[in-house]
């Protein structure tokens, strides 16, 4: 078999609580299975889901699509990352939010810091130098600069996998 199919995607594992957690690939899944792991999981009513098959000499193993965690202790603790550069750049996507730009990128506190903002993950986006400067100590409404996207802490890795996973099922039942 190639080693190319052990680079796709295409087994979910969930937790012990049947949060989606992760994609992960056909190997990591027999080994998961193998070692008892993990189980089977059938999303299905029927119970026909795609499967794939891995043969070695003396043994077929046979990995479903959807696969659940049957070990392990309780779930990761993940913690938000402090409100800094790197992070807020990451979040805004390398954006300023007031003009799209990629270029001169800062940190601007929306409500600013000399009007009682606090340096939260509310509070804090990705601007660009002129925009920054054209902003000064106004908030948005004042300087007539909306925010093309209004600032949050990022999301639990797991939970947004969570809840993507669970919009392309909601849209593959619809088709």
């Amino acid at each position: 078999m190639s080693r190319a199919i052990y680079k796709i995607k295409p087994i979910v594992l969930f937790s012990q609580n049947y949060l989606p957690m992760a994609e992960i690939n056909l190997q990591r899944a027999a080994v998961l299975l193998v070692t008892d792991r993990a189980e089977p999981l059938s999303l299905l009513a029927d119970g026909e889901e795609r499967v794939w098959q891995m043969r070695s000499p003396n043994r077929i193993l046979t990995i479903p699509v959807h696969i659940r965690l049957v070990v392990g202790g309780s779930d990761r603790i993940w913690k938000t990352p402090p409100v800094n550069r790197r992070e807020v750049l990451r979040r805004d996507h390398h954006t300023c939010q007031y003009c799209g730009s990629q270029k001169q990128l800062t940190l601007d506190h929306v409500i600013p810091r000399s009007q009682g903002g606090p340096h939260t993950w509310d509070n804090v986006v990705t601007a660009c130098a002129p925009c920054n400067a054209q902003k000064g100590a106004r908030t948005p409404k004042q300087s007539r600069m909306p925010l093309q996207r209004k600032p949050k802490a990022p999301m639990n890795p797991v939970v947004a996998f969570a809840e993507q996973f669970w919009k392309e099922q909601k849209t593959e039942q619809e088709v």
